[in-house]
């Protein structure tokens, strides 16, 4: 099967809605908003094809009302996503972002920073996908006790890394991190808020490297204070404008990544085969 392929990154919606009734395959990132309207002029579309996981940007049940089929590469970035979170967690727990920063200013901050082991600690992962199955695997290998929330009954797979699924309202309140790895739906939207922040002990660590609107960033400066930290791969609005965000950017507490989860040479490889063989698959039956 072959393709004439037409390469526009950085292209804007205005833009696309002009081009997109020439298209019969669309490949996108999750810059771009795919909804009705989008949808409405591509009138040749067959295929809408997110270069990445997440389809929360896309109208999805629309398209496939208009016979679009929608494929996406669920898997291919699970290695990177897991790493990166893994890495957030030993940043808080080791006070790294501020040993080095303070170095590269000159400084040699020895013993002003006292950091904590990841080795004996409780990680509640919520959402056992292919990245929180991953995460929490990756965590039991470190010597940290987990538990899982997740709608699903995981409790098998779960015992099988020697951990526990548990109610998410006991993960929260016995987790010295809590690891977010959920789609965005309007289950998991603001599923941290004021309330189930609450429940997190003091010093309990949060982690999101899933979705930014599954965190309540106005609950959330309300408690950060007494946390132990937060880390960020993923903001409710990317790049942040909005001053409260701004105020939990750069609050002390707080690191933020620029949604580099799936940013790996490694990844991006896999996430082009993946992609490439759901379109050609959809392509046979659309």
């Amino acid at each position: 099967m072959r393709f004439e392929v037409c390469y526009s990154p950085g292209i804007s919606l205005e833009e696309l809605l002009h081009v997109v009734h020439d298209y019969h395959v669309l490949v996108f990132r999750g810059r771009l908003r795919i909804g009705r309207e989008v949808i409405d002029r591509a009138v040749n579309l067959k295929v809408l094809a997110r270069y990445g996981i997440g389809l929360d940007n896309v109208d999805v049940e629309y398209a496939i009302r208009k016979g679009i089929a929608v494929v996406n590469a669920p898997k291919a970035s699970a290695i990177s996503v897991a790493e990166l979170t893994i890495a957030l967690m030993l940043m808080v727990f080791r006070r790294l972002y501020s040993l080095v920063h303070e170095v590269k200013e000159g400084g040699w901050p020895k013993g002003k920073y006292i950091g904590r082991e990841l080795y004996g600690k409780t990680l509640g992962v919520v959402g056992f996908g292919n990245i929180g199955s991953r995460v929490a695997r990756y965590a039991s290998a470190l010597g940290m006790k987990v538990l899982v929330y997740d709608i699903r009954n995981v409790s098998q797979e779960v015992v099988e890394i020697g951990g526990r699924q548990v109610e998410f309202e006991e993960l929260l309140s016995r987790a010295d991190v809590v690891s977010l790895h959920v789609p965005l739906t309007p289950l998991t939207w603001c599923m941290i808020n004021d309330k189930t922040l609450s429940l997190m002990r003091d010093g309990s660590v949060l982690v999101n490297t899933s979705r930014g609107e599954v965190i309540d960033t106005y609950a959330l400066l309300k408690h950060v204070d007494r946390l132990g930290g937060v880390a960020l791969d993923v903001l409710e609005q990317e790049p942040p404008k909005d001053e409260c965000l701004w105020k939990l950017v750069r609050h002390p507490k707080v690191i933020v990544t620029p949604h580099i989860g799936a940013e790996t040479e490694e990844a991006m490889d896999r996430i082009a085969e993946e992609l490439a063989k759901n379109i050609a698959e959809a392509v046979k039956w659309v």
